[in-house]
């Protein structure tokens, strides 16, 4: 049941799993009858599905479980909010662009694909080289764009497409902008994320929680980041015709132009399996951007801001997470080569490998959420931002790190991030003179800004002071490892009276945020496997599911077309939806094998076939056992089994089984 050992290559079985989603309607390319655009989806019947599944755990598992205050914000913003919170000048990518054409690429991206193909594809390469080589891949967050423009003109890297040369790097914005109002005068952005507006309504969820701290609060919602992805979805049409085999007829010319397009973008074949299509089936070959899913420009954020003061980042109820022990991946052994390793999270902690033990415990009910919803914990770590990569403002950040068939994807983000955001939008301001500081400090003016820019209050008034008195003062600057020389003319520091925010202190802010599309394609993948048919003439895809997540808990098929069994099977639909139980009816005359095949492909677990006007059987997905059931008793076995009260082992023994 291992998927990945039954295909070639991961890229085999990604194809696989592409396939099955996209015919089973779990997810298609948005406005596809115009050709598409890339980096935008349709989710379909069973993707809804799992996605709500997804997002009730995840208030089940959260919001109820922690008390957390729920908020729902408005995805336009304007540009004075995100101006203030950095976003404006900061929410940027390294972009290179061909010279000739004017596309653009990821430069990291770029220099990843390099280096990765090297390594898999290059058998002659000396020790030194795949050290260096691996090097580069485990630092390629933290190179500067001077850094990364160098590498990539050493290594002779060109435009994938035409083979042209690269421009140096430069920064790329990623949020779609807009205007508010037909006046055009009150600029804005689409939201990248959700979190500026529980910061900047934060007074008031304070007050709401009797003025108080520790408190979270939480929300789900729609961002939007202008991704880099490849040329839209293009469609070419061939024939394929049916006769023990498939035939594709197209010219010399378009073999000539699909070769050219298979060595930029991933190829899906969507061919048909039903045999009663017959002849002359006009079928279609998709250019997909690569990704899918995990690349996308408009996609589902679920993000918690927790507040507590930033002299006591304790939890009273870290004891409960303490224990679990998980693949966390240090910056310490990133750097120096080392793979992950197993700690248990009160370890880190301790160690001072985790900042605090709020911290810890988000990252401990992470892979509990995780786990739970079906991920493989085998494929799963929590990898430490590196120094540079790490936001200017953060204390510290781990990301959740899922491995694919692309290789270990970020799915969900756990930042310390100081005070950062709620001081953005109050009292202090700190204003670095950049032109003063780029002729000091040259190449390192950036980080020197933003680590003036991430002080605390009051290291920022006692600068202040020191300033005003002496006229310079040393200055560490973290990113640097070294103390550097601050003079008054080089930033201006001054408060702002804004009553709301007469505090003692600022907050502090622990940030988890999630990725639920980037979950959700993991856990497909996680779930996907094949199995032999009966005759073992054909392989059959199965999505492996928990109950949790399941878009249908629970198919019900009459045994043949029988008016008597059709009327049983509407009864026990009925009650199982009236036991909140989601369902799906089958009366066609299909043969009952290919019933459970599709469901199977489908995901769902539990399969009732009726076969007797008082009894039935629940046959279970991936062991296929079968067990007998009276009628009045079958809503409530199957709501034990998934509401995850009982496990499929515990019901066994209960009920006599059933042979096919």
């Amino acid at each position: 049941m291992e998927a990945a050992a039954e295909f070639p290559n991961k890229e085999a079985f990604r194809q696989a799993v592409v396939n099955t989603l996209e015919r089973r309607l779990f997810y298609i390319p948005s406005f596809k009858i115009y050709r598409g655009v890339a980096g935008l989806y349709d989710y379909g019947p069973p993707g809804c599905a799992v996605k709500s599944n997804v997002l009730a755990f995840w208030r089940q598992h959260f919001v109820l479980e922690e008390n957390m205050l729920e908020v729902d914000c408005p995805c336009v913003t304007p540009e004075v909010v995100l101006k203030a919170s950095g976003h404006v000048d900061k929410f940027t990518d390294l972009m290179v662009k061909d010279e000739k054409t004017g596309t653009c690429y990821r430069a990291d991206h770029l220099l990843k694909d390099f280096c990765k193909d090297k390594l898999e594809k290059d058998t002659n390469l000396a020790a030194e080289k795949i050290a260096e080589l691996k090097h580069i891949l485990a630092v390629l967050d933290n190179l500067s764009p001077e850094e990364l423009g160098a590498k990539i003109k050493e290594y002779g890297i060109t435009a994938p497409d035409t083979k042209n040369p690269l421009s140096a790097p430069y920064p790329f914005n990623l949020m779609f902008q807009t205007s508010i109002g037909p006046s055009g005068l009150s600029p804005g952005y689409m939201r990248p994320e959700t979190a500026q507006g529980i910061f900047v309504n934060f007074k008031d969820l304070y007050y709401y929680n009797g003025n108080k701290l520790p408190f979270a609060a939480a929300q789900i919602g729609q961002a939007f980041r202008n991704e880099v992805s490849n040329p839209s979805l293009t469609t070419i049409w061939l024939f394929a015709f049916q006769d023990g085999h498939v035939w594709l007829l197209v010219s010399v010319e378009v073999v000539v132009f699909l070769l050219l397009l298979i060595s930029i973008f991933e190829v899906t074949f969507t061919l048909s399996r039903k045999k009663e299509y017959g002849l002359n089936m006009k079928e279609k070959l998709q250019i997909s951007p690569r990704q899918g899913l995990l690349r996308v420009r408009e996609f589902t954020l679920a993000e918690i801001e927790h507040f507590v003061d930033p002299d006591d980042k304790s939890h009273p109820k870290f004891s409960e997470v303490a224990k679990l022990e998980f693949l966390m991946f240090p910056r310490e052994d990133q750097v120096s080569g080392k793979s992950a390793r197993r700690i248990a999270i009160g370890e880190a902690v301790s160690q001072g490998i985790v900042n605090n033990a709020t911290l810890g415990f988000f990252i401990g009910r992470v892979y509990l959420f995780l786990t739970h919803l079906g991920i493989d914990k085998e494929r799963l770590r929590f990898r430490q931002h590196l120094a540079n990569e790490m936001a200017h403002y953060a204390a510290d950040c781990w990301d959740a790190e899922i491995e694919c068939s692309y290789g270990w994807i970020e799915c969900v983000g756990i930042a310390d991030r100081s005070a950062y955001d709620l001081r953005a939008h109050t009292k202090l301001v700190i204003a670095p003179v950049k032109k003063e500081l780029g002729l000091a400090f040259k190449g390192n003016q950036k980080m020197v800004v933003e680590a003036l820019e991430a002080m605390e209050e009051k290291e920022a008034m006692e600068m202040k002071a020191t300033l005003e008195s002496k006229g310079e003062t040393e200055f560490r600057v973290c990113t640097l490892g070294k103390d550097v020389i601050i003079k008054k003319n080089m930033v201006t520091i001054s408060k702002e009276t804004k009553k709301e925010h007469q505090r003692v202190f600022t907050p502090s802010v622990i940030e988890p945020s999630f990725g639920i599309g980037r979950i959700i394609y993991c856990l497909y993948e996680h779930s996907f496997y094949t199995r032999a048919s009966k005759d073992g003439d054909e392989q059959l895809n199965v999505f492996r599911f928990p109950p949790l997540v399941a878009p249908i808990k629970c198919t019900v098929f009459p045994l043949v077309q029988n008016q008597k069994y059709e009327e049983v099977a509407k009864h026990i639909a009925k009650s199982l939806t009236a036991a909140g139980i989601s369902c799906k009816i089958d009366i066609t005359g299909t043969s009952i094998g290919k019933r459970y095949a599709r469901t199977d492909e489908l995901g769902v677990p539990l399969a009732i076939t009726v076969d007797s006007a008082s009894s039935v059987t629940i046959r279970e997905r991936d062991s296929k056992q079968q067990i007998r059931v009276s009628i009045e008793e079958v809503a409530s076995v199957v709501k034990e089994v998934t509401d995850g009260l009982s496990t499929w082992g515990d019901v066994l023994w209960k009920y006599p089984t059933h042979s096919s």
